[in-house]
């Protein structure tokens, strides 16, 4: 069985808004190294939709883009991709599959049948997932901007606080600091 991990931008005040934080080549470099960990991304459909809707055309070329970006555009075309929505099943995009059964259910399935584990990216979808206690990892790039607008983590509240064992925080060149934890108990 593979481990989900969620993974997210942050600013130091917590907003998870994805025009929040630094995106240059260095965050990217990170996130496509992460990516290739994990053998498959799992997202909520507002996410999906964002990504679908550039994504797709940079790694066909259709937009410019620096080698960086490009890079990542074309690793995610062939990754496998599972949406979890209840409002939309149709999923297009190359390599996309949607998660229909009980969520819970359909994420314990693709954990089993992803031993190089999942990588989770959407906020929402994670703090449904954290309720059901389905998330093993979290790797937070903890940005060193201040937004003082914006979304949240769990804005909607978890029954009980999460403990969690710090394995590892790396600071990058950018000022990014990107930590990694795992579920103690």
């Amino acid at each position: 069985m593979g481990l989900l991990t969620f993974c997210l931008n942050v600013t130091l005040d917590g907003c998870v808004d994805h025009q929040a934080g630094i995106a240059d080549d260095e965050t990217h470099a990170f996130f496509t190294r992460l990516m290739d960990e994990h053998g498959a991304m799992l997202w909520g459909r507002v996410t999906y939709e964002m990504m679908e809707s550039y994504w797709p055309a940079v790694a066909r070329g259709d937009l410019d883009a620096p080698p960086m970006i490009r890079q990542w555009a074309l690793k995610l075309e062939v990754k496998p991709k599972y949406v979890a929505s209840s409002t939309r099943a149709d999923f297009p995009w190359t390599n996309s599959r949607h998660i229909s059964s009980d969520l819970r259910t359909g994420v314990q399935a693709l954990k089993d049948a992803t031993p190089e584990g999942v990588l989770l990216g959407s906020g929402e979808l994670a703090a449904e997932l954290d309720r059901m206690d389905l998330i093993d990892e979290y790797q937070f790039l903890v940005h060193p901007r201040i937004a003082g607008r914006g979304p949240t983590l769990h804005q909607s509240g978890l029954p009980s606080a999460r403990r969690l064992k710090l394995v590892s925080a790396t600071p990058l060149a950018n000022g990014v600091i990107v930590t990694h934890y795992r579920r103690d108990g």
